[in-house]
Order: C-alpha cells, then structure tokens, then sequence
C-alpha cells in the first residue's frame, strides 16, 4: 500500500509522544511488577479538570436550538468577538474579529494547515520553499514542513544566545550553508518556548519584526504558552504588541494550556488581515468549524473573573512543582541548568556518563520508571539534552527525586 502515498508523507516520523506512548504500555507491567509504576514527567499538557464554569456553559449549550447545526470555518461571530476582547484586554492588541480573527482546531492544526497553505511542494531540494523554525522547537514544526514539501531550517537556540538568536547572524550562516534567502517562506517563533520554556524580551521582538520586514518574510508566532508565567513583571507579551507587526505577521493560540481544555481543540490564528484571508479559504475547503456548544463555553471563560482565577491558581501549581524538582534535581548533582519563568517544562542536561540523550531516557524509563523526553526530538540542539515536564501532582514530583536517589541516577556518579 506504500506506493500510493506520497513522498512528503512516507518521509514522516510519527509524532515522539505517541511513540513514548506506546512504549511506556509495552513496559508498564513489567515496571509495575517491580514496583516502578511509569511516572510520566514527558506530558506536555495540563492533567487537571478544567474550568467548571466551562463545563457548566457547555452542557447548557447542548439544549439550545441549533448547537449541533454546523458551525463556520471561521468562527461564530460571538466566539471571534470574544477572542478580539481578550486580545485587547491582555495584551493591548486591537483587531477586527471578522477579518483578522479565525477560528482553529486547536492551534497545531492551524499550524500545520498554514504552513501548508505557504509551501509549494516539491521534493526537489534546491528548489523548496524553507521556513526557519526554532531548534530546540517544538517536535512537530519541521515534520510539518516536510509533509508539506518544503524545507525546515534550523534557527538555534542556544543559553550562549539566551535562546534569543540574532537573525541577521543566523541569515548569514543560511547563506554560508548554501541556501537561497530567495525560498524563505517564513520566521517561526515561539515564545514562551517548546521545549525550553525560554520567553523573549519586547527588544527581541522588535529586533524580529524588524527583520522580516527587511527581508519581506512572514512571522509566524505560535503563543500557545503566553498565559503560563510565574511572574507578573515577566509576562510573556504578543508580538503583535510589536508596533508595525501587524504588517508581517501572524500568531496562534489555544485553549489547551491556560485552561486545561487540550481535548477541546479549541483554538484562533489572528493578526494580517491578508493572511488570515487567505488561510480561511483553505480551511473553508477542510472543515466547517468547530461545534458551537465549545465556541460557546470558550467564549464564557476566556473574558470571565473565573478564567482569570484558574490561570492563576493553575501557575502557582506549576511553580511550586517547579520548585520541588528544582530542588530534588540540585540535591541529585544537576547544578546548572536553565530555571524558566514560563511554562511547565524544564529543559536539562543529561549526566556526562552517558553517550546521548536517548541512552539516557530509556535507562530513566526503564529501571525507573520515569518517562521523559530525549533532547534529541527537539532538533539538532536538543542532543545532550532532556526535557521533563511538572503537571503531574506533587506527590509524584516526590517519588521521582526518590526514585532516581534509590536507582542511582545522579548527574555525576
């Protein structure tokens, strides 16, 4: 059946969480007999229930006269006008809920299909459309990009940059490696970061916007953890608060981190009024949009007191797991390494006495029972490197550091 699938797709990896997945079932029993139950620290979401107050909208919505009649691609106009509230109330960002606002299911979904709608494929390298993603990124940006047909350029973020590459510099080495600026598609950036948890400063972000214009390349921001901060005088900004962003560039949200709804699919793509058009057309040809009842209980929570409340109490939550494994990790020989201000992963460098990130995660899962994910899944500059994520419940944050102290797992012994 191969044969009748094309090139772009059969190049694809599946996805690294469904195979860490799929082997953390294969092994479960065998960890379990042991007494080394899996504990997962590779969840990239939030594991508690979400608002009640959008649970409650939901199943009253169920009821009403025509919630189960097909949406719009775009979005229910109420869904798109509470979208454009809460973009001008956090972060001072006017836009036209009709024209600059659209609808998503969920914000990889909007990535993936805009990236597609970018791309004019071809499996003839010197002639692929590039966009530059960031590396260590998000595992699914660059396969994105390949089952598109197009080619994914790794931007490196490193700590002797402070995560923060100057993109003039990185423009150069693009050259030097041989590739024409010409077939630059797009910037994209994440901030707060996948897997870093990095965030940038509102310098970073002009310098940015600043030289997609120069270049005439499109930015794309995927801001799907802005909402996830320990400190109020660091809170994750939009590029679109960039003055003349709006010129250049697109950004996405979801629903799935600040408030637990990662099931939902619920999410927006807003910005230039051009390119979001644009991408609406293409959506207008593969879904009809999401079902009203989680429009309407999406809108009641992203502007309410209780949306507001959750985030908050959700955050201190992730900090104060932070802090436990921070701690648990420090007593176990990790000395330094990146503490972010947002999001709830931790980004960590393997002990020295192994040979690659891989070696090492499937030692920790193995022997402990303790699933994290290896650097290398994250690009070029994630070798060397792990990540582990605190959305887990504190208890488990516990028996981890206790784990790894019992099964020897010390960064320098």
């Amino acid at each position: 059946m191969r044969e009748f699938f094309n090139n772009y797709v059969q190049s694809l990896e599946t996805y690294i969480m469904f195979r860490i997945k799929e082997t953390v079932a294969q092994i479960t029993p065998e960890l379990t007999a042991k007494n080394r139950a899996p504990i997962s620290l590779s969840m990239g979401a939030p594991t508690s229930m979400p608002p009640k107050k959008v649970i409650e909208v939901l199943k009253q919505t169920l009821d009403e006269k025509g919630a189960h009649l097909y949406s719009t691609p775009k979005g229910e106009k109420f869904f798109r006008e509470a979208i454009a509230k809460r973009m001008q109330d956090r972060f001072n960002v006017t836009l036209n809920p009709d024209k600059e606002i659209f609808s998503l299911i969920g914000s990889k979904e909007g990535i993936a299909n805009f990236i597609r709608a970018l791309i004019n494929p071809t499996t003839v390298k010197s002639e692929q459309d590039i966009i530059l993603v960031p590396d260590p990124g998000y595992a699914s940006y660059k396969e994105m990009i390949k089952a598109s047909g197009g080619f994914a350029y790794s931007v490196a973020l490193t700590p002797e940059n402070n995560f923060m590459p100057d993109m003039e510099e990185t423009l150069e080495q693009f050259v030097k490696d041989g590739y024409n600026p010409r077939k630059i598609k797009a910037l994209l950036i994440n901030y707060p970061n996948n897997p870093i948890g990095a965030t940038a400063t509102k310098e970073y972000m002009e310098s940015v916007v600043k030289f997609c214009k120069k270049h005439h390349i499109l930015l794309v921001s995927d801001a799907a953890y802005t909402d996830m901060y320990f400190k109020s005088e660091l809170k994750p900004m939009s590029v679109l608060e960039i003055e003349g962003a709006k010129d250049i560039a697109v950004e996405f949200f979801s629903f799935s981190k600040p408030y637990a709804m990662t099931g939902w699919r619920l999410g927006w793509i807003c910005g230039n009024e051009e390119a979001v058009q644009i991408f609406g057309k293409l959506k207008s040809t593969i879904d009809s949009g999401i079902f009203k009842a989680l429009q309407k209980a999406a809108a009641e929570i992203i502007n309410s007191q209780e949306g507001e409340e959750y985030i908050k109490e959700a955050n201190l939550k992730f900090k104060k797991n932070q802090e436990l494994l921070v701690e648990g990790l420090r007593e176990l020989g990790w000395k330094n390494f990146y503490v972010p201000d947002a999001t709830f992963y931790l980004w960590l460098p393997i002990p020295p006495r192994y040979n690659s990130s891989v070696e090492f995660s499937d030692d920790l899962m193995k022997v402990s029972g303790i699933v994290v994910v290896p650097g290398d899944a994250f690009g070029e500059y994630g070798k060397g490197y792990f990540r582990v994520s605190i959305v887990c419940p504190e208890e488990q944050i516990k028996e981890v550091i206790q784990r790894m102290k019992t099964d020897g797992f010390y960064f320098d012994k």
